[in-house]
């Protein structure tokens, strides 16, 4: 006992006695727009530490997130987060890790085996802890990040209800986009803020942590860094660990970076892509040794790219020929840089067997949302997430959390139903499709519709299109291509192309609008390189306005 109340006092000493000799450090060292490359300079040199990024951070998240717009981002700040961050100042090292001292987000689904909780945003697990670290927030610790906190969510990833906003959660509320964070008169965002990585993505464009990491089982890591304006990576499923990761279903769940940049992504790209023995589908992981290596200015001369659009065949031209007149203006921008920059681009329409929903891939569920225009009508879900959510969840909330008081799906359902007036908003309809299933996985009807989405999506989708036009890579509009990207497995990165405005009929300030690069598995490192040239030749990306440096001396490089 006495040890341990030695222990904290010099704990305590340290953090004071680092505050500090680095306050006046602090202030050369603008936070607010900062790369992760910018942050290792500046540590290495000696110019900042990291209990001073950690409070500057953590000043941005009382200022901007708990106050001023109310972005509602963060849900949790780690406790711990100085006591880590001095005990990194007071370390002395011949070489710095690659990310020591730099300060990171976590989506709360991810766990980390300290006193943060893990909760995926819902109030049946607001007391839940995980009994011990992810494999990535392992490698993340091993790499020297701080872990800033856990960013809000769309509950549960986005998969208990029908027609539910991004960025909402019972046990979080509202996340709100920081280029335009009005609500309507419902509470819900006009600009939506993506989802449902929704607050790992705000909390990086309004410059509250160096970088997030979200996860995404369809679209949940291209969306909201569509909508703010950031980097993402969709990985190759099995290129990183989904060990410690509260599950949807396991054959399209993954993890990825958020950041502000394509070289900041590989960054996060080469301590995060790991072979993992808790993870089966990392055994046949490839990547290089590095992911920066192969960034490259020049990198899209000679590349060929695939645009999916061919206005002659307007019946097939889904991913391009519905845009609206705003985002379809950024993409043809776009285009034409590639163009500039030396691609070839090859315009045409993905077969019509590489749509998504083929027969046996979907099923229908009664929406019962209060909410929803769509009221009482069906719903067409994934039958994949909806077999096997209930097999994945019931296994991750038995082994990896505790002091939730719920151990199954079906004590989640209950515990909602006990408390409809705060977690039942927007109902539990898929949740309840879910529970009806035998959660063993042996349904024939499950495993028909794995193989008709590997088939649709894969074999006679990215992949017969990719052949037949022997293309590097494929560019989707916004998310458009997230639903097949992620039912193949395929690698996807996000990069911000431009900005839109309006909302159907309302006017909105100006908000982010990205553009996909999709490709095979493992083409991570081909994928980052196109994504660099263009981000390079396009300067495309500006952070939100009106969320400025808190003390103007810290915008002095």
């Amino acid at each position: 006992m006495a040890r341990a109340g030695v222990r904290h006092c010099l704990t305590a000493a340290l953090v004071s006695i680092v505050a500090v000799s680095t306050a006046s450090a602090a202030e050369t060292v603008p936070v607010a727009d900062a790369t992760i490359d910018e942050l290792q300079e500046a540590l290495a040199a000696g110019r900042t530490s990291a209990t001073a990024l950690t409070r500057a951070y953590l000043a941005r998240i009382e200022a901007y997130d708990r106050a001023g717009p109310r972005l509602n981002s963060v849900r949790e700040v780690n406790p711990q987060a100085l006591d880590i961050a001095a005990r990194l100042d007071a370390q002395t090292r011949k070489t710095r890790r690659p990310l020591e001292g730099v300060p990171i987000l976590l989506k709360d689904n991810i766990a980390t085996g300290d006193r943060q909780h893990t909760t995926a945003g819902a109030l049946a697990l607001a007391e839940a802890r995980a009994k011990r670290d992810a494999t990535l927030v392992k490698l993340l610790r091993r790499a020297g990040a701080v872990i800033l906190g856990k960013a809000n969510l769309t509950e549960f990833a986005n998969i208990p209800a029908i027609d539910m906003p991004a960025g909402y959660s019972s046990l979080g509320g509202q996340v709100r986009n920081p280029y335009a964070p009005e609500l309507d008169d419902k509470g819900v965002p006009i600009v939506s803020p993506g989802g449902s990585s929704s607050g790992s993505a705000v909390a990086v464009a309004a410059g509250l942590a160096a970088a997030a990491i979200g996860t995404e089982t369809s679209g949940s890591l291209l969306s909201p860094a569509n909508q703010n304006g950031l980097v993402t990576v969709k990985p190759t499923v099995g290129l990183i660990s989904r060990a410690g990761i509260l599950p949807i279903a396991h054959s399209q769940d993954t993890a990825g970076p958020l950041t502000r940049t394509v070289r900041d992504a590989a960054i996060l790209l080469n301590v995060l892509a790991a072979a993992d023995p808790a993870d089966p589908a990392t055994a046949h992981l490839r990547r290089p040794a590095d992911y920066q290596s192969g960034l490259d200015r020049d990198g899209l001369k000679g590349a060929r790219i695939g645009v999916p659009s061919d206005p002659a065949d307007p019946g097939n031209d889904v991913y391009y020929g519905h845009l609206p007149a705003h985002a379809a203006a950024v993409m043809r921008q776009t285009i034409a840089l590639i163009e500039r920059q030396g691609a070839t681009v090859v315009h045409a329409n993905i077969p019509t067997a590489g749509w998504i929903g083929g027969p046996g891939t979907e099923m229908a569920i009664l929406n019962r949302n209060p909410e929803s225009p769509n009221k009482d009508q069906p719903a067409r879900r994934p039958v994949v997430f909806v077999y096997e959510l209930k097999h994945d969840l019931d296994a991750y909330l038995r082994d990896w959390l505790t002091g939730a008081g719920v151990r199954s799906l079906a004590e989640v359902i209950a515990f909602n139903q006990a408390h409809a007036d705060r977690a039942l908003r927007f109902g539990q309809d898929t949740f309840l499709a879910a529970a009806a299933t035998r959660g063993d996985l042996s349904e024939i009807e499950y495993r028909a519709a794995r193989e008709m989405d590997l088939r649709a999506a894969r074999d006679l989708g990215l992949d017969a299109y990719m052949d037949r036009h022997r293309l590097d890579a494929v560019l989707f509009p916004g998310v458009a291509g997230a639903a097949i990207a992620a039912k193949a497995g395929y690698p996807s990165v996000m990069v911000p192309a431009g900005f839109v405005a309006g909302v159907r009929d309302k006017e909105t300030p100006e908000y982010p609008y990205g553009a996909t690069f999709t490709g095979r598995a493992w083409s991570e490192a081909t994928l980052l390189r196109l994504a660099y040239a263009f981000e390079q030749a396009s300067q495309a990306r500006h952070p939100p306005p009106g969320l400025p440096e808190l003390n103007r001396a810290a915008s002095v490089r």
